[in-house]
């Protein structure tokens, strides 16, 4: 039988990787354990493989920017197979799990489409959608699931937008989003999932390519050097990264909020904190619950610990943003007037997160205008009746029922 533990000269012990939660806004305690006492430590996976996990700011930058370490995988869910097993190309368009020069290639034609300038030009747009959202909120029947009404709507529409999909068809792209981020989908569940949404997105480029219109879809079609199956990738990966993270991090953001009513009187008092607190919400709460898997491509020696081609590492984001060596203060606690400091939440390296500049703007717009139209809101259930998302891949929640 082939061995597929990790190996080190000294072969420290294997530990589970953590994922048990105390604190709805905060990541298993374990971490801040292996910050401090191994943050390079070999750990089983829940999927019955083991790798590496990395805990500290510094090393999980180093990881996440290293080409050494690949972005092209094996899915989490995928059946355990030897150490050294070649790893399948990732389906086309998928560029999240691809590696230089195929991941430069599709890139660099999104680039454009998510610049500092072009979101903030956005901004207006946002707005708009935000306030037509709140005024819906204020004529409906208390108490209001804020996920359904108001954090989950907002984002599906700016992506479809930006995209060129239709908003009516987002109960369907909507459902698949969720099957492909459960933990307890089945691969099977997760690749028809994901053969729906890319079926659909490449039904739309073909009609691009008929009627083309102003969205990024067309363009790519225009620009010609996609096939279209990656565009149809392309869309689907865009689409779902497009609306459940920013979803999530307005509906667990306001939760947070309310339950840390100082920073929240502080927002109130200086509204020109927003960009600061939008910083230090996505540093607090950072909702990719167990991080970035990377494939080591080479041999290496990483801070002194020997890792072997073909080892998975798993870069702990979450753990990285509570890292005491990297942020002033308690990083546990939430803190808007914290100077700022580079956080991991949108990833880091030729990786980072394409679509966060678009995020920001969507969080500083929903969040603002939510708490500025509803100075009385409050949750309409204990705080330990809400619906957690410990269940998905990305963190927050399922349900939020507030009332004012």
């Amino acid at each position: 039988m082939t061995d597929t533990r990790p190996t080190t000269r000294t072969r420290p012990a294997v530990t589970p990787q953590p994922t048990v939660r105390t604190c709805p806004f905060d990541p298993p305690q374990e971490y801040r354990t292996l910050r401090e006492e191994a943050p390079i430590t070999p750990v089983a996976f829940p999927d019955g493989t083991n790798g590496w996990l990395v805990t500290r700011h510094a090393d999980v930058r180093a990881v996440l920017s290293d080409p050494r370490f690949g972005a092209n995988r094996r899915p989490a869910r995928a059946a355990a197979v030897p150490a050294g097993t070649p790893v399948p190309p990732p389906p086309p368009g998928m560029f999240i799990m691809m590696d230089a020069p195929e991941h430069t290639r599709i890139r660099r034609l999104l680039t454009g489409q998510f610049t500092v300038r072009r979101m903030r030009q956005l901004a207006p747009a946002v707005e708009r959608i935000v306030a037509e959202h709140l005024d819906a909120m204020a004529s409906a029947e208390q108490p209001v699931d804020l996920v359904q009404a108001f954090a989950l709507p907002i984002p599906s529409l700016v992506i479809c937008e930006l995209l060129g999909v239709p908003y009516e068809d987002r109960a369907d792209f909507q459902r698949n989003s969720s099957t492909m981020l459960r933990l307890d989908a089945s691969q099977e569940e997760v690749q028809q999932a994901h053969l729906a949404m890319n079926r659909h997105i490449h039904e739309l480029v073909l009609a691009k390519r008929a009627r083309p219109t102003d969205d990024i879809l067309s363009g790519l079609v225009q620009e010609g050097s996609l096939s279209d199956e990656e565009m149809a990738g392309v869309g689907a990966l865009l689409l779902l990264a497009g609306h459940e993270t920013t979803a999530n991090m307005i509906a667990l953001g306001t939760m947070c909020l309310l339950g840390n009513p100082g920073q929240l009187a502080a927002l109130r008092a200086d509204a020109s904190r927003w960009d600061n607190a939008v910083e230090e919400l996505l540093r607090y709460l950072t909702i990719i619950q167990f991080g970035l898997r990377r494939v080591v491509r080479e041999d290496l020696e990483l801070d002194g610990h020997h890792i072997e081609a073909g080892t998975t590492v798993l870069a702990s984001l979450t753990s990285g943003n509570r890292d005491a060596e990297q942020f002033a203060g308690d990083p546990d606690q939430l803190d808007v007037h914290r100077k700022h400091s580079p956080h991991l939440a949108f990833g880091h390296g030729a990786h980072q997160c394409i679509g966060q500049q678009l995020a920001r703007v969507e969080m500083k717009a929903a969040l603002s205008a939510l708490l500025d139209r509803f100075p009385t809101l409050r949750l309409a259930v204990p705080a330990d009746q809400v619906p957690m998302r410990d269940d998905m891949l990305i963190y927050g929640v399922h349900a939020l029922p507030v009332t004012w």
